[in-house]
């Protein structure tokens, strides 16, 4: 009975971060680097615009915010991208700091990506480690036509 209990029990944030994150292997900054190179993983940024403008892009990931994630990789949605082959995908979810980027993984691995992983730090931790980061490329206002 108590089993039946502490699942309908309110947890604490930490407390749902520990249980997610038990489920898969997160993976560190070089390590996702390396597999992205060789062709073994998808990295995606859920980051949101305004610190993708501010801090800048890691060269080849894949953007898709977070609200729109879960319909862009499910390899059975209509929704999706070209890169959401399979449920086989390894994916790399890439957040700012490493937070929301594991309940981003956990969802994915509701709908069958069981080798959705994040990013151990997130987008601070890759940029730390001294490792690829663009700018991004301002848009040039365009002039009304009159």
């Amino acid at each position: 009975m108590s089993g039946d209990s502490d699942a309908l029990r309110p947890v604490g944030i930490d407390e749902l971060l520990e249980r997610v994150r038990s489920g898969y292997r997160r993976i560190e900054p070089r390590a996702a680097h390396e597999a992205a190179r060789d062709g073994e993983a998808l990295l995606v940024d859920i980051r949101y615009a305004a610190l993708r403008d501010r801090d800048g892009l890691i060269p080849g990931a894949l953007v898709i915010e977070r609200n729109e994630l879960e319909w862009r990789l499910d390899p059975q949605g209509s929704h999706r991208v070209p890169e959401a082959t399979g449920h086989d995908l390894r994916v790399v979810i890439i957040c700012n700091e490493g937070y929301a980027s594991s309940l981003a993984a956990a969802s994915l691995h509701q709908l069958g990506l069981r080798r959705a992983t994040d990013l151990v730090g997130g987008f601070q931790a890759w940029r730390a480690a001294g490792l690829p980061v663009e700018p991004v490329e301002p848009v040039e206002p365009v002039e009304p036509v009159a």
